[in-house]
């Protein structure tokens, strides 16, 4: 419930009364007055505000003047309904009354009370245009930025330049939100979540980025890594196993064709001198090749797992991203359905 204050009458003053043949006598004086309300803005855009207005006597007491409603409370609203010409952001949907009695216990007098409850409910769709549609498809052109390749293109810029345009959105966009309220409205936290949501997307690529760029300098993938990472979560993400360097097949077959160089070398060695020093030269140059190439290959494999470990988290996190966004987007936009409904079950 909004309690509600009153400006200064700003009608012009009149001097006219209506006197009817059976004597009744009526008053109409204008009086306009601005009113304010306190809000209570949780559910920003999707809240119901309830208005009271009260009227009392200013010096006479109950006994000397009493007070009721010249017509129903239905017709009152009819009758606001048809008199409002501006459509603006707020809808009066309903309109309530009662009469009491406010006691006074000092002096045992009383006033009597004529209380009005405005319902208002705020018109949503210039907010959902402007603030939620927008921040929902930047949040969604971030999720999709994970389909990007992190090794061909420079994915932490894009998303760089994705978060300065939603900080650079809320500023151009502060002005729709309101200043003033009883507590912090849910909009808020949910513009919070899509920045947070933003920037952990970002470390992510940080992340994944220093793991395919520096793999060639990392040690050996260590076993238990392997098989977490390279077997049970390769798996569980759905990512297919890489099958093994057509390179690294060729390099154990020509190692495997260099032993029967080495059988002839000894089988020959009393036959053909000068082919067998041939053989041994050879045989040497064979050998360095062999340990370069196994080394070359040794550091490959270790790059590759690397680099196989980086997809496999990457793919992790974009998991566990996309499950995350949704819990969180469901959770809050249940909950201000939720607490819209209980606003306007206390109206």
């Amino acid at each position: 419930m909004a309690a509600s204050s009153m400006d200064e009458n700003r009608a012009p003053d009149t001097y006219y009364l209506y006197v009817t043949k059976t004597g009744i006598v009526m008053d109409d004086l204008p009086i306009h007055v601005i009113s304010s309300c306190n809000l209570d803005i949780y559910t920003f855009p999707f809240d119901i505000q309830n208005c009271t207005f009260t009227f009392n006597s200013y010096k006479l007491y109950v006994e000397d003047i009493q007070m009721f409603f010249a017509e129903s409370v239905d017709i009152t609203l009819r009758n606001s309904l048809d008199v409002m010409t501006t459509k603006g952001e707020w809808e009066l949907i309903n309109m309530l009354c009662e009469k009491n009695v406010l006691p006074m216990e000092i002096t045992n007098s009383s006033f009597d009370l004529l209380i009005y409850h405005i319902i208002l409910r705020r018109r949503p769709t210039m907010y959902i245009v402007n603030l939620l549609i927008p921040s929902c498809f930047l949040i969604a052109v971030d999720l999709f930025s994970f389909l990007l390749p992190p090794q061909n293109t420079d994915r932490a810029a894009f998303k760089m330049t994705l978060i300065l345009g939603y900080t650079v959105f809320l500023l151009l966009m502060n002005d729709l939100l309101p200043a003033t309220g009883n507590n912090l409205p849910l909009i808020n936290a949910f513009f919070s979540l899509c920045l947070a949501l933003m920037v952990a997307s970002l470390l992510e690529t940080i992340l994944i980025t220093n793991i395919l760029c520096g793999s060639s300098r990392y040690p050996p993938l260590p076993q238990w890594a392997k098989v977490l990472f390279l077997d049970y979560i390769t798996r569980l993400v759905c990512l297919s196993r890489s099958d093994q360097n057509c390179d690294l097949e060729e390099y154990r077959i020509k190692t495997v064709l260099c032993k029967p160089v080495k059988i002839l070398e000894g089988e020959a060695i009393h036959k053909i001198p000068p082919t067998l020093q041939e053989l041994k030269k050879i045989s040497r140059d064979l050998q360095s090749i062999v340990q370069q190439v196994e080394k070359h290959f040794s550091s490959d494999q270790s790059e590759e797992e690397w680099v196989r470990l980086g997809h496999v988290i990457d793919r992790l996190l974009f998991i566990l991203y996309v499950v995350f966004l949704s819990v969180s987007f469901i959770t809050i936009f249940v909950y201000w359905f939720y607490w819209y409904n209980v606003t306007a079950s206390l109206v």
